[in-house]
């Protein structure tokens, strides 16, 4: 196992840069999300790169936007990473986790994760970039979040392939599950030094109806599927073995995934304070999910049970919180002091990253306005934070704007988004450069 930039002992402050890359396919009713584009970082990248380096941090989680570099089967354009990376690693001495896969497939894959051709063309891809980039890009995340893709992907139908239910779910899960083995073993044959870093979003669900208990611990149970899944450990024996055959897993597929499971180096969590926690609420016949801010204890409670389920180093690759700058630089405090804490007892949280490094635009701006979460916001517990956006889809991307980052976004009447640091950033420089 090697943790290359993430020694034991070690700990790195890192940023990452929102890059949702969805791309619809024809006649969707979605349009194209795609975060470098919507925020201005394709034509800023040079700004926020060095604002990374600015800011204290030595490590950067970075999207490769897949739709946009694998132009065909066996064909990449590599132009705009080559001149990126060699900036952020070469100039500025940054770490880079690279993030190959972000919610979102080429339009060329018909069928999108669903598609049969998805495992291999996605270990096509991940080999290639780590091939053309040993040496400089050596930490590779093969896909961001599986938990998150296989619910707007396979369960809720907001993208691509657009499957719902629990069947949709599980055929999403476990292509993206064999996607990734595909893809460390491409990657460990292009790059035996490298790292991978296994992002996974964490989950906490708490009612205070007895009769959703059980929905509680269902919920719970599918949060570390995926992660199960991939580390071989979802035999006939687990719990959701028959639930998983009962949503049309094959049991030839599940066996399969026992043999020789892919070894993960780091294991990233994300957690958001004000998003993570959820609580299930009985609405009618309904059952709906409201966020419910556990601040700190919460986060506690991810790493605890992280270390019990996996026993793996781990990173914080995500974390933050949609306020005003005064909560913001209030949250970033009080959860660093919170992992100094746990490293303290003994937990091995190698890393920390504030995502996003600016402002983006809320997912409901692909959408029409139309709110695509599976939760509603509870404004009562989120910390002064503004209500999901709903808001009709124009030339200004203002009305979307997530403010959650360390630079806030500010648009002009030109349509350029202008970057203005927040209170948060320069105590996250403090917290880095300290």
């Amino acid at each position: 196992m090697s943790t290359k930039g993430f020694q034991q002992g070690s700990f790195r402050w890192l940023l990452g840069i929102e890059d949702t890359s969805v791309y619809p396919q024809p006649g969707s009713g979605m349009v194209v999300l795609d975060e470098f584009e919507l925020t201005g970082h394709s034509l800023q990248w040079r700004e926020d790169l060095l604002s990374v380096a600015r800011l204290g941090a030595t490590g950067l989680r970075y999207g490769v936007n897949w739709p946009r570099v694998h132009l065909a089967p066996g064909v990449f354009d590599w132009s705009v990473l080559d001149e990126r990376l060699e900036l952020a690693v070469n100039d500025l001495g940054l770490v880079v986790i690279a993030d190959m896969v972000h919610y979102g497939t080429p339009t060329w894959l018909d069928g999108s994760f669903a598609d049969p051709r998805y495992p291999d063309l996605v270990a096509e891809f991940c080999g290639a970039f780590a091939e053309r980039y040993r040496g400089l890009v050596d930490h590779m995340t093969p896909l961001n979040e599986p938990l998150t893709t296989a619910s707007f992907c396979g369960l809720r139908g907001v993208w691509p392939p657009a499957l719902e239910g629990w069947r949709g779910w599980t055929t999403v899960t476990l292509a993206i599950v064999e996607g990734i083995r595909r893809s460390v073993a491409a990657v460990r044959t292009a790059n035996p030094d490298v790292v991978i870093v296994h992002v996974e979003a964490a989950s906490l669900y708490d009612t205070p109806h007895e009769h959703l208990s059980a929905e509680v611990g269902h919920l719970t149970a599918v949060g570390a599927l995926p992660t199960d899944l991939l580390l071989g450990r979802v035999g006939v024996k687990h719990p959701m073995w028959s639930w998983l055959v009962e949503n049309g897993a094959s049991v030839a597929v599940l066996e399969g995934l026992l043999i020789a499971p892919p070894t993960v180096d780091l294991l990233g969590v994300n957690y958001y304070p004000d998003l993570t926690p959820r609580v299930l609420r009985a609405v009618g016949h309904d059952v709906h999910q409201h966020t419910s801010n556990q601040w700190t204890d919460g986060l506690r409670l991810v790493i605890e049970r992280f270390t019990e389920l996996y026993g793996l180093p781990m990173l914080i690759t995500e974390t933050s919180i949609e306020a005003d700058e005064l909560v913001r630089r209030k949250w970033l405090e009080e959860s660093t002091a919170q992992v100094r804490e746990l490293r303290r007892e003994g937990h091995d949280v190698r890393g920390y990253t504030w995502w996003p490094l600016m402002d983006f635009v809320d997912w409901s701006y692909a959408s029409g306005g139309r709110n695509v979460e599976e939760f509603v916001l509870d404004p009562s517990t989120t910390s002064g934070s503004a209500s999901e956006t709903y808001a009709e889809r124009g030339s200004s991307v203002t009305p979307f704007l997530r403010r959650m980052g360390l630079v806030s976004l500010v648009e002009q009447v030109t349509g350029v988004l202008h970057r203005e640091d927040t209170l948060a950033a320069a105590a996250f420089e403090t917290e880095a450069r300290g």
